[in-house]
């Protein structure tokens, strides 16, 4: 274990996802004391040297807050519509913290064809490099203002495992309202056990569960898809809990944090 976390903590180039249930309360509005620390933590890392590439949920989530909505709309146009609003409001908050830090952000917005026509796809993969190059933290979240069934990528999980895989990132966190992954559901059992490593994904498909909240999409089988995905590529993954951003220090400092999924490329 202390062989495998080693190599964790020398992760240069690091793919962050944090998804609306950390960014925003159940009440839909901002967590600015979180978003804030967030920034914080990641101007740090920068500053260290380390690539950061953030993969941000909570448009639509932060659009309802702000116009007062108790629940998304039913129909596509009217969810286009919110994460216009969202979108707007979240970049403009990402973009002052981050200055508050001395670095800058940028927006990609990501649909499944750019991903998968190949010029799209280089062009993608060139301006995050050079983006990186610049010293410049790209924020990456999925173009839900034009995203219909037939584009979509679906879930901010998955979005953060591609990126990753196309950035040739060498470490995908993912933070959740969970700590990790259980041996049966912590809401259930209060004896339930945290998983803190795990080496073949098919041997715990039957722990995940469903979505857990009205303002995100998603939930362990997603992260699991996304773990899947992460480490077929070559890629660690960890699943953390967003209460505490300051886990990423841990990590990098060799220390256990939530769940870790382990590349299939790590030779022990």
């Amino acid at each position: 274990m202390d062989e495998i976390l080693h190599d964790v903590s020398m992760a240069h180039r690091i793919v962050i996802k944090v998804g609306t249930s950390t960014l925003t309360y159940d009440t839909g509005k901002m967590n600015l004391k979180r978003i804030d620390r967030l920034a914080m933590i990641l101007s740090d890392l920068r500053n260290q040297g380390k690539e950061i590439i953030l993969v941000s949920s909570g448009a639509q989530g932060i659009a309802m807050g702000k116009l007062g909505l108790s629940k998304k709309p039913d129909d596509i146009k009217g969810k286009q519509a919110i994460a216009a609003v969202g979108q707007c409001e979240l970049m403009y908050l990402y973009d002052k913290v981050f200055s508050y830090y001395n670095n800058t952000v940028a927006q990609i917005l990501l649909t499944r064809e750019d991903i998968a026509i190949p010029r799209r796809k280089r062009n993608i993969q060139n301006t995050v490099t050079t983006l990186l190059e610049m010293g410049i933290i790209p924020v990456v979240n999925e173009n839900d203002t034009v995203s219909f069934d037939e584009i979509e990528i679906g879930d901010n999980d998955t979005l953060s495992a591609v990126v990753a895989d196309l950035v040739d990132a060498d470490l995908l966190v993912l933070f959740s309202d969970i700590d990790g992954l259980y041996s049966e559901d912590p809401h259930k059992n209060k004896n339930a056990e945290l998983l803190p490593v795990v080496y073949d994904i098919d041997k715990v498909r039957s722990l995940a569960g469903g979505a857990v909240t009205n303002r995100g999409t998603g939930g362990m089988v997603t992260k699991l898809d996304a773990a899947e995905r992460a480490t077929n590529a070559g890629i660690h993954m960890i699943i953390a809990n967003g209460n505490n951003m300051d886990a990423l220090y841990d990590i990098l400092n060799a220390k256990p944090v939530g769940t870790l999924f382990v590349s299939k490329n790590f030779e022990q």
